[in-house]
């Protein structure tokens, strides 16, 4: 647990579950970020990653206000109605990848869209939904600009973006939304990712050519 600076009881709560992602016909070993964003009353969870029975342990007796999908690949949703259905909280997902949430849950949809600009609060803080396609059609990153943290998913990594060698992705797409909402925040934004460790921007941005250059 990493306790968010400055914001009293306002903390930022952090697991690793592990599991498979498939895509494309393969399936490979993955371990995931599951991000809880909150206080001891009220909590968001920030992707439903493979085991909602440790998620929910996490959340204890809070109130989840809402299920966060950063984008639909199986990795980042395989939990989700599982975990709405322990905790009673509403599963928000961006409409753009609707069709890749089909392909892992087809008899059960979203119960709410993201939509770019959005802004959700829970204990105090403001967290502003930036629409950043590129990985996946309705990839989406959570900026909470009073801790000075982006939730980025798949979309920015430490090293650079995400990957876009399979279905649903583009390379020039992601470097767009790389380029253009999120190397544009204050260089010391901690970017708390989907996978791995944490990086920020200011370590991050000197890099956007060599990202260019090298391709997906």
């Amino acid at each position: 647990m990493a306790a968010a600076p400055g914001t009293g009881k306002t903390r930022i709560d952090h697991l690793v579950t592990s599991g498979t992602f498939s895509l494309d016909g393969g399936t490979w070993e993955v371990d995931n970020n599951v991000w809880l964003v909150g206080d001891d009353h009220e909590a968001i969870i920030i992707d439903a990653a493979h085991d909602a029975d440790v998620i929910a342990a996490n959340v204890g007796n809070r109130r989840v206000r809402a299920i966060v999908c950063t984008h639909a690949h199986e990795d980042h949703i395989n939990a989700a109605p599982a975990l709405a259905d322990l905790t009673g909280a509403p599963i928000l997902l961006h409409p753009a990848d609707f069709p890749l949430w089909r392909q892992t849950h087809p008899g059960r949809l979203p119960d709410a869209d993201l939509a770019d600009g959005q802004v959700f609060t829970v204990a105090g803080i403001r967290l502003h939904i930036l629409h950043t396609p590129g990985h996946a059609p309705g990839a989406v990153c959570l900026h909470a600009p009073e801790l000075g943290v982006l939730f980025s998913g798949d979309t920015l990594f430490q090293g650079g973006p995400g990957g876009t060698g399979r279905s649903f992705s583009d390379f020039l797409t992601i470097i767009s939304s790389v380029r253009d909402r999120l190397l544009c925040l204050p260089d010391g934004t901690t970017v708390h990712t989907g996978h791995g460790a944490d990086t920020s921007i200011g370590e991050e941005a000197p890099h956007l050519q060599t990202w260019s250059d090298r391709g997906c």
